[in-house]
């Protein structure tokens, strides 16, 4: 049976970190229908996320013919900026492994804190088999993203934190992925506060905990789709189920459209830039998929993402909360026809954001032209006020749902 890391080890941690990671803060959720509960805002820690605390933790420990080898890692960017900045603290050589659609500011971050990126592969699997590789044949130390004790205990200093920051929290609800985040903050809080309840959020698509827990061991999935590529690990560690399976209450799934929506919610009433992975806890509240004990606290995990990115979240988060459709109509192809269109879709508030008007798909009749349209409304009612008035002057109208 796998050792548990103590209260001990993570505050011998937190005293190895003092003056290394920052002290994020605990703010208050600004999201009305959220009450109680607070954000641990990991996404404004050093290199952007919560690793740089195991990862430092875990590289430092190394001795002093291990630091002469170098170190290796495979990450789709949080894990590989946190041990590349460990590394360059340090001075020890680093070399990263990331699969070839790791976000492109995460790879350029990476190599600014002076790792050599080798990027192959598809997912972090593929990355972690290359990186297993090249510790084989070079000698360097692999420091593993989640499955190690000293990881475990520099990611469960998040709990102490948070333990002094708030000691009323009752519940804590956090992003898992490998499992080494929320293995960390169990470990600690539960020695500190044993009532307190420890909920974990995985993506819909990328779950390989509830399986796991189910076989009682560590599962491997087929296959993974998701936005939040932070969390997308397709088997939990050895170390971290040990201690999700003994020390964690709960763990939860939420889809695409619930992290967007939470993402934008963050951005809009909380003013802050969080990644995908980062907004997962958020977005089991958001959605009431979590029942919890006020005060709560959200670990907003990372905020590393891609503008690009950020910015077809945007859109499918309005569309998720119905703020923002496309509607695509058929008209009659005369003089006047689309005027007409955007002349009721303005009567009726809504702001259309742009038109794509063709001729050209075989689907049409003779004399009949399709409109796309982009709108922008006030929510859900709003939206469907818009299509009830153009279907009631006579236009077939079919609404899109958001796309990423």
């Amino acid at each position: 049976m796998t050792e548990l890391v103590t209260l001990t080890d993570v505050r011998a941690a937190a005293a190895d970190l003092a003056g290394i990671v920052r002290r994020t803060p605990l703010e208050p959720s600004r999201d009305p229908v959220l009450d109680g509960v607070h954000l641990k805002c990991e996404n404004l820690q050093r290199a952007g996320s919560f690793k740089i605390r195991g990862a430092y933790m875990r590289v430092s420990h190394l001795t002093e013919a291990e630091r002469a080898l170098g170190v290796v890692a495979a990450s789709a960017g949080n894990h590989a900026q946190g041990v590349a900045l460990a590394a360059s603290t340090l001075g020890i050589r680093c070399t990263v492994f990331m699969p070839e659609s790791a976000p492109l500011p995460k790879v350029a971050a990476t190599k600014g804190y002076g790792a050599h990126v080798i990027l192959g592969g598809h997912t972090v699997d593929d990355a972690l088999e290359s990186a297993h590789r090249f510790a084989a044949e070079t000698g360097a130390t692999l420091i593993h993203p989640f499955d190690h004790r000293d990881i475990v205990a520099g990611q469960g200093t998040i709990a102490l934190e948070i333990l002094e920051q708030m000691p009323e929290t009752g519940t804590i609800v956090t992003a898992v992925g490998g499992g080494g985040l929320i293995a960390g903050i169990a470990a600690a809080a539960k020695q500190l506060k044993p009532g307190i309840r420890i909920i974990g959020v995985q993506a819909e698509g990328a779950a390989a905990y509830p399986h796991s827990l189910a076989a009682g061991r560590p599962v491997r999935l087929d296959k993974m789709n998701t936005i939040a590529d932070g969390i997308k690990v397709g088997r939990p560690g050895d170390v971290p189920f040990a201690h999700v399976a003994r020390l964690v209450d709960e763990i939860v799934t939420v889809t695409e459209e619930d992290i967007s929506r939470a993402l934008l919610s963050l951005l809009e009433r909380n003013k802050l830039v969080v990644e995908p992975a980062g907004a997962t806890a958020y977005a089991a509240l958001l959605n009431y998929s979590v029942e919890y004990d006020a005060p709560t606290v959200a670990v907003l995990s990372g905020g590393n993402i891609d503008p690009l990115l950020l910015m077809r979240l945007i859109e499918h988060g309005l569309g998720a909360s119905g703020r923002f459709m496309r509607a695509n109509l058929r008209c009659a192809d005369r003089p006047g026809a689309l005027a007409s269109i955007l002349q009721l879709v303005g009567a009726y508030g809504g702001n259309i954001v742009d038109v794509y008007h063709q001729r050209s798909d075989p689907r049409l009749s003779v004399g009949e032209v399709a409109v796309d349209l982009s709108i922008e409304t006030r929510g859900s009612e709003h939206a469907t006020e818009i299509v009830a008035a153009l279907r009631d002057a006579g236009y077939f109208v079919s609404v899109e749902g958001p796309s990423i």
